[in-house]
């Protein structure tokens, strides 16, 4: 079942795609905002041989810190004006190593209330999908 919005800022969604992070974690991974549409954003990044382990495979936690940004970044479009979205809590299971190529993330709002929202995330590398999550986010109002 679809989730409708009562906030949706296209201006933010084109902002988001058009960014291109140079620091944070995003800027370390090198994330790129492929799509964004409410409630869904599709974001990915190409892995590097800084990102690899002494064992051949990218460590869990690039694809944890990916999973949390994308988390919380999937809401801005949605969220009221001046508010912002704080990562609770978030599950992920790694399900097959990584070791080359682009990592691709796809974050989908499952339920939202003016306070929280819960987002589900799939990590493909390829045609096979190594990671998924999912996570609640507390939405902080503007001040006024």
């Amino acid at each position: 079942m679809a989730l409708t919005f009562e906030h949706w800022n296209p201006k933010t969604a084109e902002r988001f795609k058009q960014f291109d992070p140079e620091k944070g974690i995003d800027g370390f991974l090198g994330i790129r905002i492929d799509d964004v549409e409410p409630g869904k954003l599709v974001a990915s990044f190409d892995v590097t041989d800084e990102m690899i382990t002494m064992i051949g495979n990218m460590h869990g936690g690039c694809l944890s810190a990916f999973c949390d940004h994308v988390l919380g970044v999937v809401l801005y479009p949605v969220m009221p004006k001046g508010s912002w979205a704080a990562t609770t809590e978030f599950k992920i299971n790694l399900l097959k190593p990584v070791s080359e190529g682009t990592c691709t993330a796809t974050a989908e709002v499952i339920s939202m209330s003016r306070t929280t929202a819960v987002v589900r995330i799939d990590v493909a590398n390829g045609d096979r999908l190594v990671a998924a999550a999912q996570g609640t986010c507390l939405i902080m109002a503007p001040k006024s």
